[in-house]
């Protein structure tokens, strides 16, 4: 549990400096994308 909440809080961390860049931003969202669609499935 701890570790789980360790890893979404460096994730959330990792996104909001990516978040700055556009060209980050864009790839960022594009993996999030692809990893809905994995765990969908």
């Amino acid at each position: 549990m701890v570790r789980k909440k360790l890893m979404m809080t460096t994730i959330g961390l990792g996104a909001v400096y990516l978040l700055r860049n556009q060209k980050s931003r864009k790839k960022l969202m594009n993996q999030f994308q692809a990893f809905a669609e994995k765990s969908k499935r």
